[in-house]
């Protein structure tokens, strides 16, 4: 009978689903699908909407400095748990697992670089370390490279991205604020550009001291920049806050930052400003002459910024 004897269909069956990750993401901004490798091409911009992803420290790195010239510094600095402090686990016990996570001492790589050619002490803070909170290690290692740039006579460039200071070590890590604060006067007092840069968040004691003290300020588009987060001030006001509040659009127009720059054009920005206050500097040591100030060319900047938009 042909109906029994007819050959069985070589059709595949898989008894098992494969759930492998197929490299499809959407866009927590404007929910549109993109591809992993695409959004790694695009520096983790997301190519429909130009939502600005999080950068690692090793990324942050190679796209701000020159091919093979960044030489880190002060890497044998440890947090260590002084004030025995445990919540729901042991301050111990969350930078063993945080070390392990981000692959790093702390939350902070501090080092000696170019940027296109200009010799330039940086500082990138790792959201990967508990979330970039800074305690005694972050401290110590941002003065160590505040007093370097001050005896070398280079620029200082931090770019900041961190939850603020950490609560596990208490007061401890409170004064690094006082520190790092005192350090940038003195480099200001000796005419050192330092030139802060803010990325999607920063919030808490690192906006309140560091963060905010640059020359220059300048912020990623749509950077969550803030002491305390929305919700609190929301709770604490008992209403909601104006729309794009404590985002860097919102803090450009209000006059806490200077600039908002993309990231694929921070790099030529940042080399256009220390090229100029460099060069400015360099002229007033060897010939005494009245520059321009930094803040004069601020100005110039935010007034390019605006004609800009106004035209778009």
């Amino acid at each position: 009978m042909g109906l029994f004897s007819r050959k069985k269909p070589k059709i595949k069956i898989t008894s098992t689903k494969k759930d492998g990750f197929s490299g499809w993401l959407k866009c927590t901004h404007c929910t549109e699908l993109i591809h992993a490798n695409e959004l790694e091409k695009n520096s983790s911009c997301c190519p429909k909407c130009d939502y600005h992803y999080r950068l690692s420290v090793e990324e942050r790195i190679q796209s701000l400095t020159d091919p093979d010239t960044f030489n880190e510094l002060f890497q044998n600095l440890e947090s260590v748990d002084a004030l025995q402090f445990v919540d729901t686990e042991s301050y111990t016990k969350r930078l063993a697992n945080a070390k392990q996570k981000a692959e790093r001492n702390d939350a902070i790589v501090v080092g000696e670089c170019l940027i296109k050619g200009i010799p330039t002490a940086l500082g990138v803070l790792d959201f990967n370390f508990m979330g970039g909170s800074m305690g005694s290690v972050v401290g110590e290692k941002l003065t160590l490279l505040i007093e370097h740039a001050e005896a070398q006579g280079t620029s200082l460039v931090i770019v900041s991205t961190s939850g603020g200071a950490r609560m596990q070590e208490s007061t401890l890590s409170l004064m690094q604020m006082a520190k790092t604060s005192q350090a940038l006067a003195k480099l200001h007092e000796k005419g050192l550009p330092y030139i802060s840069i803010l990325t999607n968040p920063t919030t808490g004691g690192v906006t309140a001291s560091f963060a905010a003290l640059g020359d220059i300020i300048i912020a990623e588009p749509n950077a969550l920049i803030c002491f305390a987060g929305p919700r609190v001030i929301e709770q604490i006001l008992g209403k909601p806050l104006p729309p794009g509040a404590q985002q860097s659009e919102f803090l450009l127009e209000h006059g806490m930052i200077d600039l908002i720059v993309k990231r694929h054009d921070l790099k030529n920005k940042l080399a256009e400003i220390l090229e100029f206050v460099t060069a400015n500097t360099k002229q007033q040591n060897e010939e005494e002459a009245t520059p321009v100030t930094v803040n004069s060319f601020v100005s110039e900047l935010k007034e390019t910024h605006a004609n800009r938009r106004n035209h778009s």
